[in-house]
């Protein structure tokens, strides 16, 4: 046919065109083909606006069609040209360069292979610019216009072609079909030829115009009017009427009077389907007529098809003849197979259009961890794992723990800009059981979290139903192979859909299933690993499709309409190629690959409800072959199911990783896809590798397989294509973060999707990269890494860093491609300029700001630290910072000078380990990637410098480094992009080496070099940043500069030098302040100001007015120093002024060392400041001091002594405490000190070791606290604080401390080239922060109003010992307590329990403060020696045990109930003396001594404890040695023997009033069981959560789970099991009980009597193989910061904590009836009786009960507050102080004083509860008004050498007093008796 075409080709030319002169006596006939179209080339029919316009780079293919052509020929190519893509703007100066190169391109092809381009100037449209601006044709403007476009594409292209037609086609011009602009265009063509001739006077060229016959009539006119070489015209060629033809030439030909006429475009209609008819037909016309044709379009003439087909491989003939009929995949196979390699490799730089959702993945079991948390069921994963079948025996167990760490992901989401993100969902952690009834509500309020977190970030969540983490439960009843999961996973699915669909919107119900079905059930390498190819795989593909089907029914009929989402699937296929292409039969097995891998899934769903002909063909084949051993057992859908299959899908879920190179091969009869299917797949070994076997880098695969599934499924279905899965695995060594091989294999597969969408019209809409992070693999477990982040996991924090993937997809993202990214023109938002109108007075000595401290420093410890719960103001400020020399590194990058900080670090010993800033955070070539973390913090602002030697590399304009401006520019544009406002300073003490070495801030000429950097900066910059500081801390830079010299320049000055550098700095500032609002602030609407640094500065003594004036003076020597000039009247404070002039009279000298502002000076820098912004880190305590005259230094001119507070926390860097109550307090004394202004906070943070990485609870710990007094200074105090910045980004360059420390909110490792950022704790704490705008009101702190039962009890309480007193009396025994506190050293302050509170001789005085509370019960204890002196039944003290009568019968005389413990830790000595607690006997005795109390005082007492706190009997009493008896030196042993015989004492006497009393007496009785709650200190993490769960098993646990449960926990057994086999032991250090023991145990309570009071924050903590309690426990246990104190070092007031654990019992222990038989709080120190600490406890924990009780059911009964009064606090002695009531231990009487706490209980009991205000007045909040007395203080005092209470003294004063007078009356009458005796003896 080829040769035939050339031959007809060659008639042409010689029966025509050898006759022809042609045009200009050229002899060149033009046998015409093309133009390309955005398909390819145009065929028939298509229109010319489907011509290719460069809008797209060349297809690949051309040079191969364009030789083609040529064979055939053709000469010729029409090339349109886009006006609108060349020119978009219309401006010949403004090209798209790009589509320059496309058409250069595509010329240059054209003439390769000998083809002449003719090139047509417009055939398409107007570009939008002028059309808008000008119309159409009429406009003479865009005729113009039109005229400077030729000029320019004549300039472009004449070089590559010869012939041109301006207009292909004037019908567009004409107006109503007459040709009314057509005298306009008619000169336009005219100026158009002259200029191409004027500008190419060559010989050869051509230009035309082009028209269509029927325009003949205005022939003349054009040939009047225009000039050209020849016409184009488009004519119609009917093969019915050829005569028409003929006749139409000729007539044409007469009307141009024979010009020579180009067939630019012939139409043929109604000819035969051969070509040869046509051509003799036109050959004819040609012949029989004398025409002066120069050319012809040949492409319908000689059936000239599009590139595809052209490019048709011979062998896809005889594969279609094999076939019968072409296929999907022979038409893709088609397409594609005759690609070369530059072809199919050719980079397409385009964008994906408007609204692509580009998203990433993760999979449920591969990530989330939490194996068993919550109540998750056991899946199939979980069992793999735990058979050991993964990579190195690893487990998902704890994987990524994303269950902890929602915030953690969705951070990582942030940071890469997605707008998806595809996760799955646990079947097993929904529905443990696989089942509904088995829901496990924690695990859905898991993905309530994440769904609600995604769309609070602007992420729209995707999930799959089921991603291969099947139940156990359900695999063990056949699993996918059970026909029953079909209706379990409809169930499954619809449960997700009606708890998510209201916020999800796309749904998968299955991921990749083609694995399940082949590796889970096929090839069993993969769980549930079920070997069976034959029956299972097929049957389990079966149950998923249906299952599917169900799921999309399920949702279609109930849920679609309102929630508006849609449902599909996600398929994985390879894309497969013939090994041999020019083999028919590889082609035909590379098609069955493809239908046994997508089609066994896709074609039920998509084309017809059932498998893929193909595949029942081939399995029906093989059946036949192989009858005695059938590979495969497809089953049958019924026409039922077809059609409830066919159609359920709203888009296709592509997973595409790699491709195969297939050939045909006979299976045989073996089982599996390439035995049943008769094929091999294989690869190409150049293809590159990855870390799987299985997934080779093939990218054209993707696009390919994109267009096979368009054709084959989407035809008729018509729905998008979703790629939710494509990523490539890297091993896990090497390097974790530098992974290009990812960075490649993405950069090609996205493009490849590219290419479908925009050369193949295939319709994707998501991208999905695999995946988030790394997770666990599979079988490969963690050895190889999918992820975008780099998951560390050997961390138990499993903290995760971006890969420079993540970087690369951000940006890929960013740029919605690969398109050239147009330059968004960025303008910052204008900020609101406030200036004050007044100037202020100046500062008095001491200033009236001292207010200040008349109104914190007398603050209790309570006041001071009650938390404030509040939000800032709507666009209140958050941020964070960084400073040039810290983070950019690049130090000599690009033209960069040197700084003072460059020089300096480089000298060897100037910074720890000789750290510097030369790389530091390599910023300056990472800007993306701190990007990445600014826009995950979601931050409002960020803080950096401008590195001036960066800019300026000398200090000067004249040495303008414009690259260092441009990396500025990218930033800053960066930041804006995020919406993230760029606050600039200038300054930040990396002044350029150059100006250094003229003198620096010594200098005066450095004010205008500063100001010239300024100007140029607010110049260059201006127009985006309008938040300007010109100096960072000009405080340091002027002391520790220039004073100290520890900082560069390192000048060692301290008396001058730093008054003299801040003197020119302050004018420095006050000069670029004038500048910025002389010149720029009109126009940019900016603001300006200077960062000053300010500690707080506490009084020593605040009632002394001289440390009070000390304080005012530091403040005004640090702060007041340059605020003071700035903000109030233009000069220095006078107590700085006053200070240093009369140190240097002192000194000698003749003028204050302080230099002086001249009067214009002064109004120069008044005012330069339009907000405060203020760096703030610590507090300090001042005193005042007398300092040294000499040497002279600013240091002691202030006349100051500086001390730590050292109750306050350490930070990582010395004399820097985290003392939070400062800033309050400082933040207070800049509003009253200047005027109330606007504050940034611009610094704020927190140094930690560098060994501290990501998990940094101090840094949580600091910014809790900081914060929240920044808002009670803005919500309280009415202070103007306008935004708040973090103190750093990320760990830097730390100035004099190195590397050593980091204040960053993200850990940096220095230590790899890379310098990987990963986010800290600190990080997503902060966000939360910043979500919240602040600390609102958490639930927990809300009040709730309601009521307790009516029967409720209200009681208090005391023991024995600490309120008794008479040790000796009547008979007592002594107690393990009487020696304890007798021995030395024991009880703090020497105190006993001799006299106590003296309660034996006062019960009338208890009971009557007992009756003054109301409470219902009162529980006290009985002191066993005291009934019982010796422990044992053989001497009973009846004095003893009538003390107990007549307090019983006084409480029920009184209508209080007595709640009795028997034992609370006083031991008579006597049995400790026989073993105690540690001898078995005693449990007999314990038994005896309860037979005894029961049987004398049961008939009046209902309630009882046996025991109490068990817990600290054995492990403070006999495993720290804290408490009686003291032992300590078995702490791995006898705490546990203890417990076990506690337990043992306790149920004995349990069954003893059980089955001898309860019938008669009707009591109940119980044991008190103590502990604390406890959570994790970093809630994120798996491990601080398993350590909160040890903390509380080991602690209520330890004898609640006997009593309640039966047996100790298996936790506690097994732990003590294990650590004592591996310490050598032969057993268990922890007891066992024997089968009847702990059925003797288990049951034996009537309630659970709990004590309470605090939660401590766990962490785990390893000691090796010592063998202790807390060595058992493993955990470590500290106190939130911010919760309040109390007079024990152990109590902090968290009532959450209180609901927490009630909570913990009902779920572990059954829900038991509760009684609350302690909890309260303690103070110490002073007394006050206005105790609003107590009464803030009580109310708290009593509502986190109510709560309890009312909202979660559980079943308190009773609560008791510790204490009734103040008593002997154990080892405390009396130091620490519970009570109610108060203790006056002063008095000899022991008055027993109300505190005000009394009130507040005694109300609450009187409401028995907390009625809802809302409701009105209610009578029990009335209170009866009782008179308390005066507080009482009961400080020491010295008096004759001895230490008194201020009572005994003032009570020995008077005795001495009275005595004196005793004595003086005696010498005044001894005096007289011997007067009168001397006058007597005279006589």
């Amino acid at each position: 046919m080829k040769r035939l075409l050339r031959v007809v080709c060659l008639c042409i030319l010689c029966l025509y065109g050898c006759r022809s002169s042609g045009a200009n006596g050229q002899q060149d006939f033009m046998l015409l083909a093309g133009p390309l179209t955005k398909q390819g080339v145009r065929g028939s029919g298509r229109g010319v606006n489907d011509a290719f316009d460069c809008s797209q780079p060349v297809p690949p293919g051309t040079e191969r069609y364009f030789e083609d052509l040529r064979s055939r020929g053709v000469t010729h190519f029409k090339v349109p040209l886009s006006w609108a893509q060349l020119l978009p703007t219309g401006v010949p100066s403004q090209p798209r360069r790009a589509a320059v190169r496309c058409y250069q391109t595509l010329l240059t092809q054209l003439l390769e292979v000998n083809l002449k381009p003719l090139v047509i100037l417009h055939d398409s449209t107007i570009p939008d610019a002028l059309r808008s601006k000008y119309g159409g044709w009429e406009s003479l403007e865009l005729v113009q216009m039109f005229q400077q476009y030729a000029d320019f594409a004549f300039r472009e292209f004449a070089a590559l072609t010869h012939s041109w037609v301006t207009l292909s086609d004037l019908e567009d011009v004409w107006l109503d079909g007459q040709p009314a602009g057509a005298p306009g265009i008619l000169r336009l063509n005219k100026n158009i030829y002259q200029l191409y001739h004027q500008h190419f006077p060559d010989n050869g060229r051509r230009l035309s115009m082009g028209l269509r016959t029927k325009d003949a009539t205005s022939l003349s006119q054009i040939k009047a009017s225009a000039t050209m070489d020849f016409l184009s015209v488009h004519i119609e060629y009917n093969c019915a009427f050829s005569s028409n033809f003929a006749e139409e030439l000729r007539s044409l030909q007469m009307l141009t009077g024979n010009f020579p006429v180009l067939i630019y475009k012939m139409t043929v209609s109604d000819c035969p389907h051969s070509q040869y008819q046509l051509l003799g037909d036109f050959l004819r016309v040609l012949q029989e007529n004398d025409l002066n044709i120069v050319g012809c379009d040949m492409m319908d003439m000689l059936g000239i098809q599009d590139m595809q087909k052209a490019l048709v491989s011979p062998m896809i003939a005889e594969y279609t003849g094999m076939k019968g009929s072409r296929n999907s995949f022979q038409n893709v196979w088609e397409k594609f197979a005759a690609e070369t390699t530059r072809e199919r490799d050719l980079f397409l730089n385009e964008s994906f259009p408007d609204g692509f959702q580009w998203a990433t993945s993760s999979e449920s079991f591969k990530v989330e961890g939490g194996w068993s948390e919550g109540g998750k069921g056991e899946t199939i994963w979980d069992r793999f794992g735990h058979d050991d079948l993964a990579f190195a025996n690893q487990t998902a167990d704890l994987a990524c723990d994303s269950y902890h760490k929602v915030d953690y992901d969705v951070y990582l989401l942030r940071g890469l800009h997605v707008n998806t993100y595809q996760f799955s969902i646990s079947w097993a952690r929904i529905f443990p059981s696989g089942h509904r009834g088995s829901q496990s509500e924690k695990g859905v309020l898991y993905y309530d979290e994440l769904i609600n977190a995604l769309i609070e970030s602007g992420i729209q969540p995707v999930a799959t139903l089921y991603h291969w983490d099947l139940p156990q439960a359900l695999q063990d009843y056949g699993g996918w192979t059970n026909a029953s999961i079909i209706e379990a996973f409809k169930d499954y699915a619809d449960f997700c859909f009606s708890r998510f669909g209201d916020r999800v919107k796309t749904w998968n119900t299955f991921s990749s299933p083609w694995v399940v079905s082949h590796a889970g059930y096929g090839t069993g390498e993969h769980p549930p690993g079920v070997k069976d190819y034959v029956v299972s795989s097929y049957q389990v593909t079966h149950n998923m499709i249906k299952s599917h089907a169900e799921a999309w029914h399920v949702y279609n009929d109930k849920y679609r309409k309102t929630q508006g989402g849609k449902v599909g699937i996600a398929l994985n296929s390879d894309w497969v190629e013939p090994m041999d292409p020019s083999r028919p039969e590889h082609i035909a097995a590379a098609d069955r690959y493809m239908q046994f891998m997508l089609g066994w899934f896709a074609h039920p769903i998509f084309v017809d409800g059932d498998y893929p002909a193909t595949l029942k063909t081939q399995i029906e084949k093989k059946s036949k072959e192989c009858p005695d051993s059938e590979p495969a057992i497809l089953p049958v859908f019924t026409p039922k199911e077809h059609q409830r299959i066919h159609g359920t899908a709203d888009f296709l879920g592509l997973n595409h990783y790699t491709s195969r190179l297939v050939n045909h091969r006979d299976g045989g009869c073996t089982p599996g896809p390439q035995g049943v299917g008769d094929f091999q797949a294989g690869v190409d070994p150049s293809w590159p590798s990855t870390a799987s076997d299985w997934i080779y880098s093939t990218p054209w695969g993707l696009r390919r397989l994109l267009n096979y599934i368009s054709k084959e499924y989407l035809n008729a279905a018509k729905v998008p294509i979703y790629i939710t899965g494509n990523g490539m695995p890297t091993n896990y060594s090497g390097d974790s973060f530098s992974d290009t091989s990812r960075v490649e294999y993405m950069r090609s597969y996205i493009n490849e999707a590219l290419k479908a969408i925009f050369l193949d019209g295939v319709d994707v809409q998501r991208f999905t990269v695999q995946s988030l992070m790394d997770g666990f693999e599979g079988k490969q477990g963690y050895n190889q890494r999918f992820g975008l982040h780099y998951v560390n996991f050997e961390d138990a924090d499993r903290p995760r860093t971006p890969k420079q993937s993540a970087y690369f997809y951000s940006q890929i993202i960013k740029q919605n491609g690969f398109g050239s990214h147009k330059g968004d023109i960025f303008k910052g938002v204008e900020m609101q300029h406030s200036r004050h109108s007044t100037t202020l007075s100046p500062s008095e000595v001491p200033s009236k700001s001292k207010v200040i401290w008349e109104k914190f420093s007398h603050q209790s410890n309570f006041q001071r630290k009650m938390y404030h719960y509040g939000t800032f103001p709507q666009g209140f400020g958050w941020g964070v910072s960084s400073s040039a020399y810290q983070t950019e590194g690049g130090w000599n990058a690009d033209g960069k000078g040197p700084s003072v900080w460059d020089n300096f670090t480089q000298k060897p010993g100037n910074i720890p380990a000789n750290a510097n800033g030369d790389v530091a955070c390599d910023s300056y070539h990472r800007l993306d990637e701190d990007l990445y973390m600014l826009r995950a913090l979601r931050v409002k602002s960020f803080r950096f410098s401008l590195s001036w030697s960066r800019i300026f590399p000398d200090g000067r304009r004249t040495s303008l480094n414009q690259k260092g401006v441009d990396y500025y520019n990218r930033f800053i544009d960066g930041l804006l992009a995020n919406d993230i406002t760029p606050m600039v300073t200038l300054y930040h003490w990396d002044l350029p080496e150059a100006l250094q070495n003229l003198g620096g801030w010594e200098i005066v000429d450095m004010i205008n070099i500063f100001n010239d950097f300024c100007d140029f900066c607010f110049d260059t910059f201006g127009d985006r940043v309008k938040f300007w500081m010109t100096f960072n801390q000009p405080h340091t830079i002027a002391w520790s500069g220039y004073g100290l010299g520890q900082i560069p320049p390192n000048v060692k000055n301290p008396g001058t030098a730093p008054y003299r550098v801040a003197h020119n700095l302050i004018k420095a500032h006050a000069m670029a302040y004038h500048t910025y609002d002389d010149k720029y602030r009109k126009s940019q609407g900016g603001l300006v100001s200077i960062a000053l640094n300010a500690d707080w500065v506490e009084p020593k003594d605040v009632n002394a007015p001289r440390e009070v004036v000390a304080a005012d003076r530091a403040l005004q020597f640090q702060l007041g120093w340059f605020a003071h000039p700035i903000f109030k009247n233009g000069d220095y404070p006078d107590a700085m002024k006053w200070q240093v002039g009369n140190k240097s009279e002192l000194q000698g000298l003749s003028e204050s060392r302080l230099p002086s502002f001249t009067e214009e000076e002064k109004n120069l820098i008044k005012g330069t400041a339009d907000m405060f912004c203020v760096n703030h880190y610590t507090t300090k305590i001042v005193s005042h001091a007398t300092a040294r005259l000499s040497p002279q230094s600013y240091e002691y001119d202030g006349d100051l002594s500086e001390a730590e507070d050292v109750d306050s926390p350490t930070t990582a860097i010395s004399k820097q405490r985290a003392v939070a109550w400062g800033l309050r307090r400082l933040l207070n004394w800049i509003k009253e000190e200047y005027g109330d202004p606007e504050i940034y906070i611009t610094e704020n943070g927190v140094a930690t070791e560098s060994k501290t990485t990501w998990d940094d609870s101090a840094r949580v710990f600091y910014y809790k606290s900081y914060i929240d007094e920044a808002l009670k200074a803005y919500e309280v105090d009415s202070v103007k604080v306008r935004g708040y910045i973090a103190t750093s980004l990320m760990d830097s360059f730390e100035w004099l401390n190195g590397y050593k420390v980091g204040f960053g909110l993200h850990h940096v490792d220095f230590t790899n080239p890379n310098r990987p950022r990963t986010p800290k704790y600190s990080a997503h704490f902060y966000h939360q922060v910043i979500k919240d705008n602040g600390f609102p009101t958490p639930d927990d702190e809300k009040m709730l109003y309601g009521h307790f039962r009516k029967d409720f009890i209200w009681s208090t309480a005391t023991a024995s010992y600490q309120i008794e007193g008479g040790w000796r009396a009547d008979g007592k025994g002594l107690s393990i307590w009487d020696k304890f506190a007798h021995t030395p050293l024991r009880v703090f302050n020497d105190d006993d329990g001799d006299i106590a509170c003296d309660s034996y001789n006062k019960v009338d005085e208890d009971v009557a403060i007992l009756k003054q509370l109301k409470v219902t019960h009162y529980r006290f204890s009985i002191s066993w020696p005291r009934v019982l002196p010796d422990g044992t039944t053989k001497h009973v003290n009846e004095a003893g045990l009538n003390y107990y009568h007549r307090l019983v019968d006084a409480l029920l005389a009184a209508n209080i109930q007595p709640h009795i413990t028997l034992y609370h830790w006083d031991l008579p000595q006597a049995l400790q003396d026989a073993g105690g607690w540690e001898d078995e006997t005693i449990v007999v005795k314990f038994r005896d001594y309860a037979d005894l109390i029961f049987s004398r005082l049961g008939h009046k007492v209902k309630f009882w404890i046996t025991i109490n706190e068990p817990y600290n009997i054995a492990n403070i009493g006999h495993g720290y040695g804290a408490a009686a008896p003291g032992i300590s030196f078995r702490p791995g042993t006898l705490p546990y023997i203890v417990g076990h015989n506690l337990l043992k004492a306790h149920a004995e006497a349990w069954h003893l009033y059980n089955d001898k009393y309860r019938a008669e007496q009707k009591g109940i009785i119980s044991i008190t069981i103590n502990s604390d709650w406890s959570e994790p200190r970093n809630p994120y993490k798996q491990e601080d959560i398993d350590a909160a769960r040890r903390v509380v098993q080991f602690y209520i646990g330890w004898f609640a789970h006997p009593v309640f449960n039966g047996d100790y926990s298996d936790m506690m057994k097994t732990i003590i099991k294990e650590r004592s086999l591996a310490a050598g032991l032969t057993k268990s250090r922890l007891p066992e009980f024997t089968p009847e023991q702990i059925k003797r145990i288990k049951g034996t309570y009537d309630y659970f009597g709990f004590n309470h009071y605090t939660t401590v924050l766990a962490f785990p903590v390893g000691y090796g193989n010592l063998q202790h309690y807390d060595a058992d426990r493993g955990a470590g246990t500290i106190a939130d910061r911010t919760w309040l104190d109390s007079g024990s070092s152990w109590l902090k007031v968290s009532p959450f904590g209180f609901r927490k654990i009630l909570n913990f019992i009902k779920e572990e222990y059954g829900n038991p009836p509760i009684i609350i038989t302690e909890n309260g709080i303690s103070e110490r120190g002073s007394i006050d009786l206005n105790d609003v600490h107590r009464s803030y406890y009580y109310e708290k924990y009593i509502n986190q009960l109510l709560k309890a009780y009312s909202l979660d059911n559980v079943d308190v009964r009773g609560y008791t507050a510790w204490s009734l009064m103040d008593n002997l606090e154990w080892a405390t002695g009396f130091s620490e102080r519970f009570g109610l009531f108060y203790v006056n231990h002063s008095d000899p009487k022991l008055p027993r004083v109300a505190k005000a706490s009394v009130s507040s209980y005694s109300t609450i009991i009187t409401c028995n509860g907390f009625p809802d205000p809302a409701l009105g007045p209610n009578d029990c909040l009335d209170p009866v008004t009782e008179v308390t007395p005066a507080p009482i203080t009961d400080n020491p005092v010295r008096f004759l050498g001895m230490k008194l209470s201020t009572t005994e003294a003032e009570t020995g004063l008077v005795t001495t007093f009275a005595l004196l007078i005793v004595v003086a009356l005696g010498a005044i009458c001894l005096s007289v008796f011997f007067l009168k005796r001397t006058k007597l003896s005279k006589k």
